[in-house]
């Protein structure tokens, strides 16, 4: 892409001088080559892995441009093209609003509309680093075994001339072009909330090549091996979706439309696993943490703060509240969540080095009381059967190998079976937004004469429900008592009969 913008009302290149100085870009666009491909051009990839990538091209160099794929939808890359590439991240919290305009895309792409370009660029021996925000569905993976779904639209990716159209089969045709071009080492970073989601990406290479016959291969094998690295992350910040206000903040700061705006908390962490064989960023002179592993790091989050997220999105949405901070003003609420936190999420793993898992879901609270930023309940509870095992499930099932009852984790699954049935507690329709919302729906027909018979029907979900968690006496009754609980009395009368 390139040309400067000409809408003198439009963030573009032509009305970088207009913003204020504290607005601006700390990189121009273009003026910084390409090193870096991201799939998934959504919010979160921009208000945090972009703005990480700036900072750390600004303080140290580098040609680490970013070139950001959108999969599927079209509009994300249409706004920013107009805008030669450039957004802008409102900080937003109860002392006040920062602005500031991000230039570290150096172009902007659509994977549906021309997929052998985006082969064509994992192949480009300038591209030495993929990072991935595409959430956990769009990695093809079996929810059950954790493994990659042989299904038809897989297997076509991967096994036919025709272009790829799933991230397995991009990324799999993309290394196996660029094996042909020798063009050189390269690392996949996953940035989504999967449970080491580095091995997880690294096996899901080497499923899809075997599916393909080319696993066996020892010459695609040995290339791997010494040219592909697959660094293990974990990303936090809270972005919500963007509404009209978030347009109307940027504007009000820039004196420029941005129709790509985003708002964002102030807070955010990134933390990766050193791995890289074709260079990286100095991403730590932007305040990434990096380390040998990011395995502890990830559990802190996925549990103590996507976990409390969950949990706290069931049940505000359960109790008709629109968004978690309003969630977190339900009577009892937070002492439940504090509860949840240090007597389940912390007794379940041993947190990173110095880290206390109750001061962390402190800080967890406090950020999620933010009222600036309007994280719907309804939006964090969705895709809940993808969400659930590693945020909440994976917390029982540690605590039941220590032989420890997990009460409040065993409240979130049942106020997650209580939402999927579709109704408030004052009657209000709740939508059911899920990959297996066919199942889910098929499981409650057969199981609403009672609490009990819908916790039975659910559990057998073995998407979801692990066959151990699902037949453990202790999980199911606990579940049942507290659906049970909020079948009679709702949210808020069941909140207070437990604090």
């Amino acid at each position: 892409m390139g040309g400067v913008t000409v809408n003198a009302s439009r963030l573009g290149l032509g009305t970088l001088r207009r913003l204020p100085a504290g607005s601006r870009p700390l990189v121009r666009p273009g003026a910084v080559p390409a090193g870096i491909v991201h799939l998934g051009l959504g919010a979160f990839h921009r208000a945090h892995q972009a703005v990480y990538t700036e900072e750390a091209v600004a303080a140290a160099g580098g040609d680490w441009g970013i070139v950001g794929v959108a999969p599927r939808s079209t509009d994300v890359v249409g706004k920013l093209a107009a805008q030669d590439c450039l957004f802008s991240v409102t900080s937003s919290s109860g002392a006040g609003n920062q602005t500031r305009v991000v230039g570290a895309l150096a172009g902007v792409r659509h994977a549906a509309s021309d997929p052998a370009a985006i082969v064509a660029l994992l192949a480009d021996p300038a591209i030495r680093v993929v990072t991935l925000t595409v959430t956990e569905k769009a990695y093809q993976l079996d929810p059950a075994t954790g493994l990659l779904r042989p299904d038809e639209a897989v297997l076509a990716d991967l096994g036919s001339d025709r272009p790829p159209r799933t991230v397995p089969g991009l990324l799999v045709r993309g290394l196996l072009a660029r094996l042909a071009a020798d063009a050189g080492p390269i690392a996949l970073m996953s940035c989504d909330n999967l449970p080491s989601n580095g091995e997880r990406l690294h096996s899901l290479v080497g499923q899809a090549l075997d599916l393909v016959g080319d696993g066996g291969d020892e010459r695609i094998a040995g290339w791997l091996r010494d040219n592909v690295s697959f660094p293990g992350t974990m990303v936090d910040r809270i972005v919500p979706a963007s509404t009209p206000q978030t347009l109307a903040d940027a504007q009000a700061a820039l004196g420029v439309s941005d129709l790509a705006a985003l708002a964002a908390e102030p807070y955010r962490q990134w933390v990766i696993e050193d791995r890289f064989p074709g260079g990286r960023p100095a991403w730590e002179r932007a305040g990434v943490v990096l380390t040998d592993d990011a395995g502890p790091w990830e559990r802190l989050k996925l549990r103590a703060l996507n976990g409390v997220h969950s949990a706290t999105a069931y049940l505000g949405a359960l109790a008709g509240r629109e968004t978690i901070a309003e969630a977190l003003e339900i009577p009892h609420l937070a002492g439940v969540l504090r509860r949840l936190i240090a007597e389940d999420v912390a007794a379940s793993f041993a947190p990173p080095e110095g880290v206390s898992v109750v001061d962390y879901g402190e800080q967890v609270l406090e950020r999620f009381a933010n009222p600036v930023l309007r994280h719907r309940t309804i939006q964090i509870a969705m895709d809940g059967s993808q969400k659930l095992p590693q945020r909440v499930l994976h917390t029982i099932a540690d605590l039941r190998a220590a032989g420890a009852r997990p009460r409040w984790a065993a409240l979130v699954v049942a106020a997650w079976m209580r939402f999927v049935q579709g109704r408030a507690d004052d009657g209000t329709p709740l939508p059911l937004d899920d990959p297996l919302a066919d199942r889910i729906r098929a499981a409650l027909a057969a199981g609403r004469d009672s609490p009990a018979g819908v916790a039975q029907a659910l559990f057998g979900l073995t998407e979801v429900f692990p066959a151990e968690l699902a037949s453990d006496d202790e999980v199911r009754e606990l579940v049942v008592g507290w659906l049970t609980a909020l079948d009679r009395h709702g949210v808020e009368q069941t909140l207070a009969g437990a604090a």
